[in-house]
């Protein structure tokens, strides 16, 4: 394909379900899908192919991939039915685009999203907008960056744009690296506030004295070294304000937030002087709530004030299908930052990574990947691509629950097994009759499995 430069095509993850890009020939040569939840094709069986080997019903003169190819124009909103060599079924609207290099076609890119799902079928996502690039360092996550397989997450984000719409105060509640402020940026970029600041600021390991003049800013000579300065409040006037990790603050320093709050004005430190200001309030805490009231961590009635829209954020090994599915996209995401061109891990890796703990949750797991990027070998990530510690730490793991399981039957070690196996499908999955699907089994079949596992049902 020649020297192409897609240094900054990293933007497209905020408005795609699914990127192919192929040579002058149509070969396929980087392919990434973001809903394997409905179109699950494997990097080896896209990669080095055209569009008619991996779609047999499609004939050459009805793909825009090859009508770009032949015409060098471009070709938008095009509405496509596919059906994979593994008989899953999708409808998507696509844009497809040239690769010009000295005047001549050297390949195509085309950009497609999902219309399939009840979630996206809206006249939004009917219409692809090809974004433009940008070089600035301050864009905002949105719904559209939250990529996941999840029910639970899901859930999440369609309630995101309904709290955005309402000046409520909202408080997230996840582990670290579950991924709170994508939330919180999110909400943001949903809501009516979207052109104006968005004020994030982590609120652990602060001391009191420096966190109030940064909230609430300083007039000149009020302490030593002080100069004029707004703090936060006053800065996401008319925006939004995230307070990461809340529950670090002390008692006394949550007191004065709430009176802040509540009473919607702000006093410098060092003058007599308040200010309204008009913010909607985004905190997020790493412990639960609730068990952190009943140790006096945080303040119920700063508690009570800021939960009006409360978010649980499940951690990465409470959503099993996520796993592979991240993997894909941190696969994605790295094989253009690095030129690279990794087709995905070995299936050991994938047992270690669906069995893992995930203390350090999805931003573990990126890391994990991009780390594994750095020393790769090969177009496969195998174990020894993975940090000593992780696998050292399955091992240990694996050995403990070996000696747990010498005391179990093969009935029971088949039993634990089916049921795992049936809860990634229904997380990974809207309803019932999608999980069979996906298992293979019927619908009845499963019903009487959820019963057997004493599994709740999903409508």
């Amino acid at each position: 394909m020649g020297n192409i430069n897609i240094s900054k095509m990293l933007n497209i993850y905020n408005y795609f379900d699914g990127v192919i890009i192929t040579d002058e020939k149509g070969v396929i040569k980087y392919y990434t899908n973001f809903r394997t939840d409905l179109y699950n094709l494997r990097l080896d069986e896209v990669i080095g192919k055209t569009i008619m080997e991996i779609h047999p019903e499609i004939k050459e003169e009805d793909s825009t991939i090859m009508n770009v190819l032949k015409t060098k124009k471009p070709i938008y909103d095009h509405i496509e039915h596919l059906t994979t060599l593994h008989g899953d079924s999708v409808t998507n609207v696509c844009s497809t685009l040239p690769i010009m290099q000295g005047g001549r076609i050297v390949g195509a890119i085309d950009f497609s999203r999902c219309i399939d799902d009840e979630f996206h079928k809206n006249i939004e996502r009917r219409q692809i907008v090809i974004p433009n690039i940008s070089s600035k360092d301050e864009k905002l996550y949105n719904i559209e960056d939250i990529i996941t397989t999840s029910k639970k997450i899901n859930e999440i984000k369609k309630m995101i744009p309904m709290i955005a719409s309402t000046e409520s105060a909202v408080m997230i509640y996840g582990e670290t690296g579950t991924g709170k402020e994508m939330i919180a940026q999110s909400i943001h970029s949903s809501g009516p506030r979207a052109s104006k600041p968005f004020v994030s600021q982590n609120c652990a390991a602060i001391p009191d004295t420096l966190l109030e003049s940064i909230m609430f800013g300083a007039t000149k000579g009020s302490f030593t070294g002080a100069e004029d300065k707004a703090g936060l409040f006053e800065i996401a006037n008319g925006g939004t304000i995230f307070l990461d990790e809340i529950n670090s603050m002390s008692m006394v320093m949550q007191a004065k937030i709430l009176k802040t709050i509540e009473e919607k004005k702000v006093k410098r430190i060092g003058s007599n002087e308040f200010m309204t200001f008009d913010v909607k309030v985004l905190c997020a805490l790493n412990q639960d709530p609730i068990k952190c009231m009943k140790e006096n961590i945080i303040r119920e009635d700063l508690f009570y004030r800021l939960s009006t829209v409360l978010i649980e954020i499940p951690p990465l090994r409470d959503r099993i299908a996520d796993i592979p599915f991240m993997v894909n996209y941190f696969i994605g995401l790295n094989n253009l930052k690095m030129n690279k061109n990794v087709m995905g891990v070995s299936s050991e890796v994938m047992e270690i990574l669906c069995n893992y703990n995930w203390p350090g949750n999805v931003r573990e797991l990126k890391n994990i990947v991009e780390g594994a990027f750095n020393v790769i070998g090969s177009n496969i990530i195998n174990i020894k691509d993975l940090p000593a510690y992780m696998f050292n730490l399955f091992e240990k793991e694996h050995k403990t629950l070996l000696k747990i399981d010498d005391n179990l039957s093969l009935e029971d070690k088949v039993y634990e097994y089916e049921k795992r196996i049936i809860i990634m499908a229904l997380d990974s999955t809207k309803n019932i009759t999608q999980a069979a699907k996906k298992l293979k089994i019927s619908k009845q079949t499963l019903n009487y499995k959820l019963l057997k596992f004493g599994l709740k049902s999903k409508r």
